[in-house]
């Protein structure tokens, strides 16, 4: 294989801007095809984003002999069934987060990959950002000393009325499509982050609930992780606050200072290290997964190596089903 033609399977907002466009900005990387359900949806798409090919059956996607590459981006209760669909046609998947609605279906996932030894990597983008690489480096290098513990919020004030009746909302706080709520939408993002900078984890616990009763899925979630090198975790995620405690803030405590971010809202980093603190700045990326994407291709070309594979995206189910265990 010495480039990349990427089919699409899912051609909704995500890919509008986050990550559809970056396919023909990477190296050795085209968009070739696009599949969306709704045929005029697709078309629309194609015609908008100059794909040559449109479909509104995943399966003549997958078949076409051009496409040598999947990039899954449908709700994630259809995961399992495209991500399988393209491993048994040999093909390479780029898989997006959460990576399946249970935690079964993500490790099947991974499982049928590895067996057929497909490759495999799940959209867990913010590893490749500038930001957050930055952030693993002052970890690794101990510049706040040994980590002894990360604490993170998010708040955020409900969906409205006329917020849930857009279904571009809605499939998001419904569990049979999302796996759960909004939690299971954005603290993905999170909790991958906290295994990229900390590695294995030796327990997790949890506790979730639904407060406001806006939707059927919880809105409310708080879990605790030990990580096997000694670094603790506790995290909180409210999605019924008042507007003006709107919170997302993570604050990873050493022994010599604090690395202070958010993961969602701005693009510094603050640290702290021996009463000194310092602000980095980070430009802000017109694609958020093009550097993802970047690293995907050259993964898929035998150029480096998987940037998130298949069995760390089902770890981060797992802590996910921990968290919100009954």
């Amino acid at each position: 294989m010495k480039k990349i033609n990427w089919g699409i399977i899912g051609c909704g907002d995500v890919t509008e801007l986050k990550s559809g466009p970056a396919f023909n900005k990477v190296t050795n990387s085209f968009l070739v095809a696009v599949m969306r359900r709704d045929a005029a949806k697709a078309e629309d798409y194609a015609l908008r984003h100059n794909v040559r090919k449109w479909y509104n059956d995943a399966n003549k996607l997958i078949n076409d002999p051009e496409v040598n590459a999947i990039y899954i981006a449908t709700p994630p209760s259809s995961h399992e069934a495209y991500a399988l669909a393209a491993i048994n046609a040999g093909k390479p998947v780029y898989l997006e987060k959460p990576m399946a609605n249970t935690y079964a279906a993500a490790h099947n996932i991974a499982e049928a990959a590895k067996e057929k030894n497909i490759k495999l990597v799940v959209a867990h983008y913010r590893r490749e950002q500038p930001r957050f690489k930055k952030i693993k480096q002052l970890i690794n290098d101990k510049v706040v000393g040994e980590i002894l513990f990360a604490h993170l919020q998010l708040y955020k004030p409900p969906l409205t009325k006329e917020e849930l009746a857009d279904e571009r909302n809605a499939w998001r706080v419904d569990p049979p499509i999302a796996g759960g709520g909004l939690f299971h939408d954005l603290a993905p993002h999170q909790l991958d982050l906290m295994y990229y900078f900390f590695g294995p984890v030796l327990k997790v616990n949890g506790i979730a609930t639904n407060q406001g009763n806006n939707y059927t899925a919880d809105d409310l979630v708080a879990g605790n992780i030990l990580f096997e090198n000694g670094v603790a975790f506790n995290g909180i995620w409210c999605f019924n606050a008042a507007p003006e405690t709107a919170t997302d803030l993570c604050e990873i405590t050493g022994t010599k200072g604090k690395i202070s971010f958010s993961v969602f809202s701005s693009n510094t980093v603050t640290v702290v290290e021996n009463g000194k603190t310092t602000t980095l700045s980070f430009d802000e990326l017109q694609h958020v997964q093009q550097p993802m994407i970047n690293a995907t291709v050259k993964y898929f070309l035998d150029e480096s190596a998987n940037p998130c594979n298949g069995f760390e995206g089902a770890e981060v189910m797992r802590l996910i089903e921990a968290f919100v265990a009954r």
